[in-house]
């Protein structure tokens, strides 16, 4: 096994962490970023290099990752989710603040980190399969997934010819501090650990799409075939359940 230069965004929790403490033992340099300084420090002893920034920051990225070395893997995992509790009363600034986070940062991020991906390398997006069927209250976080989805297969034409493989990955629900505050019923829940595995599994295969646990992301495509007024009503009922 060749050791790989990997950038991992959103590495203090979550998928992140999980990713990052994978990585680290299976001997690769694993550079982790983050917005919080304190869960930054606990992994510099075992980090390649780390940046300190809030991907609504422009500026701040901008200084953090000027200096970021030759890489072999970048992958965009950081992101928020909250949801428009009233749609008819729509709040546009947390709309604009969600796809600020998971969406405009991405921009930033690719400016610096893909001229130093190394020939045969890999640009991996962690995106959600809240985009395969559309779930209520979801307006900005979903809108901001869409985004990324639309991006990441975009930008895997235009890499192709640069020898640059792009993931995009759809995972269910996975059991983390952003979804533990939801107040709804998540069928099939998976941990952090085990969604890193498959991740990292998919993308050494260099896969272009991953989407797990099948169980549910099978069953929202499905769904999407049926007539919409038939699984409105099922998603509906299962989110409000």
């Amino acid at each position: 096994m060749s050791i790989k230069t990997i950038l991992i965004t959103g590495a203090t929790s979550g998928i992140g962490l999980a990713l990052f403490e994978k990585y680290v033992a299976l001997g690769h340099q694993v550079i982790a970023c983050g917005r919080d300084e304190k869960k930054l420090f606990l992994l510099s002893a075992k980090a390649y290099k780390t940046y300190l920034f809030d991907l609504n920051d422009a500026q701040s990225i901008t200084q953090q990752l000027d200096d970021v070395p030759q890489l072999d893997r970048v992958i965009l995992n950081a992101g928020d989710c909250r949801y428009i509790d009233d749609a008819k009363h729509f709040d546009g600034q947390l709309f604009a603040d969600i796809i600020s986070t998971n969406l405009s940062s991405l921009g930033w991020l690719l400016q610096f980190t893909l001229p130093k991906i190394n020939d045969g390398g890999q640009v991996v997006f962690i995106s959600s399969s809240a985009t395969i069927l559309p779930f209520p209250r979801s307006e900005a976080y979903g809108a901001s997934k869409a985004g990324m989805d639309y991006l990441a297969d975009s930008l895997r034409l235009d890499l192709a010819e640069q020898n640059i493989s792009v993931t995009l990955v759809h995972p269910g629900f996975v059991k983390t501090a952003l979804t533990d505050k939801n107040d709804f019923e998540m069928p099939f829940l998976i941990t952090s650990d085990e969604a890193a595995s498959r991740i990292i599994v998919g993308v050494d295969k260099r896969k272009n799409y991953l989407h797990f646990p099948k169980r549910l992301t099978l069953l929202l495509k499905l769904l999407s075939f049926l007539p919409s007024s038939v699984w409105q009503k099922i998603i509906s009922r299962k989110h409000n359940a």
